[in-house]
Order: C-alpha cells, then sequence, then structure tokens
C-alpha cells in the first residue's frame, strides 16, 4: 500500500471516510501510498502471494473438494481494515448473478496476516448457512428481512485468528465483520479456488479470464 509497484490489472479500492460498506468509492483506482485502502486484488500477480496460494496442502484441500480435473482462480483479494476501524462489512454470500459465472465456485481459503481478535474486526459466519442456498438469485449483502428471519445475529459466531491462520470458506456460507477497535490494522487474504471449466458470463463488460493454479495429474 505504501510502495510503488504496479501490475497491469491491479484491483485497488479506498475504504470509505464513514466506515459505511456502502459508502467505500467504486473505480478510482490507484491514488498513491495510502494506508486507507479497503481493497487490493489481483494478488495472483505477486509472486509471494501466488506461492502462498499454490501451497501443496491447499491443493490437497482443493482437490478434496472440487470436482476433478484442472482448478483455476477466481480471485486472490486482500481485504484491510486500517487503524481507524475500517467498514463494516454486512452479513453476505459470495455467490450468484452479481458473480457472473457458469458456476458459484465453493471453495475460499482466507489467511489472517494480523492477529483478528473478537474486537478486531474478525468474521464472523452463520455456521450451516451454505446448506440454504443463496439467499437472492443475484447473491451478495443479505436482505435485513431474511437476516431477521434466519436469526443471524443469535446464530452467528465469530472466528478470532492469529496472524498466519487459515480459515476455510464456502463461498454460500453468511459472512461478516466489524470495524476493528483495537487501534491495530487487520489485514486478510482471501484466495477463491474454483473448477477450471467456470467460465464468466456477465454481459455488461467483457468476461474475465481466470489465473490457472493447479493441473490435473500434477498434484503431489
Amino acid at each position: 500500500m505504501l510502495g510503488r509497484v504496479s501490475y497491469p490489472g491491479f484491483f485497488w479500492q479506498m475504504d470509505a471516510p464513514t466506515g459505511r460498506y456502502e459508502d467505500a468509492p467504486l473505480g478510482l483506482g490507484w491514488q498513491g501510498p495510502s494506508l486507507d485502502y479497503r481493497k487490493l486484488e489481483k494478488l495472483e500477480k505477486d509472486e509471494r502471494f501466488l506461492a502462498w496460494m499454490q501451497n501443496p496442502l491447499f491443493e490437497r484441500i482443493a482437490r478434496a473438494l472440487l470436482p476433478p480435473g484442472d482448478i483455476s482462480l477466481y480471485r486472490a483479494i486482500l481485504f484491510h481494515k486500517g487503524q481507524r476501524g475500517g467498514s463494516e462489512v454486512p452479513w453476505h454470500q459470495d455467490g450468484g448473478k452479481l458473480w457472473g459465472l457458469t458456476r458459484d465456485p465453493e471453495l475460499q481459503v482466507w489467511t489472517a496476516l494480523d492477529d483478528a481478535p473478537r474486537d478486531g474486526g474478525c468474521l464472523e459466519v452463520v455456521p450451516g448457512s451454505h446448506r440454504w442456498g443463496l439467499a437472492t438469485p443475484l447473491g451478495g449483502v443479505v436482505p435485513a428481512d431474511q437476516v431477521a428471519a434466519r436469526d443471524a445475529e443469535r446464530l452467528g459466531v465469530a472466528l478470532p485468528v492469529e496472524a498466519g491462520e487459515v480459515v476455510l470458506l464456502h463461498n454460500y456460507v453468511w459472512h461478516r465483520s466489524g470495524p476493528s477497535r483495537t487501534g491495530q490494522r487487520r489485514r486478510g487474504f482471501s484466495a477463491c479456488y474454483m473448477d477450471a471449466t467456470t467460465r464468466c458470463v456477465r454481459k455488461k463488460k467483457a468476461p474475465r479470464s481466470f489465473f490457472p493454479l493447479f493441473r490435473a495429474g500434477e498434484h503431489p
């Protein structure tokens, strides 16, 4: 965030000064060295992040959960909550028409780069919620009436982690994170693995292509 390394196609998003998820600006891109970025994407372009995603353990996990064949990366993304706390992210799912794919991915590997205690912006999940399917066909933020109907506030479980620990998430699991109240930064690196036959079918922009992570027959 404070460096000047730039990769073609790299994605940057500043955090909202208000701390409101819906106020996060879109389309600004690189705004110079700053610790106020909320999200950095396309980290597969960095050799250190790529090496982490291609960890043989993660390959074994992906092959145990995904269909046989090649495995691609949907996205490699850093989520950042700065010392001021960052934004509160509401209950949401990572799938649906919003993602514009022929098949929704089902595996995310979320690595803590900093400690994330209960009051430090840790992930919260509703256990078993992936079995409910999508809350809406569009996906993304779960509507307030469904949050209430499913009693998510009572069922939600915090997942505090120490730096270096990893959380495995199904894309349909309801998850959220509050602001960090510790005065410390919270960085989490999320990689989403998927069947390489998955294609992008979005219409408003040119279809995306996806980075190949593992080839069939080459795994340990």
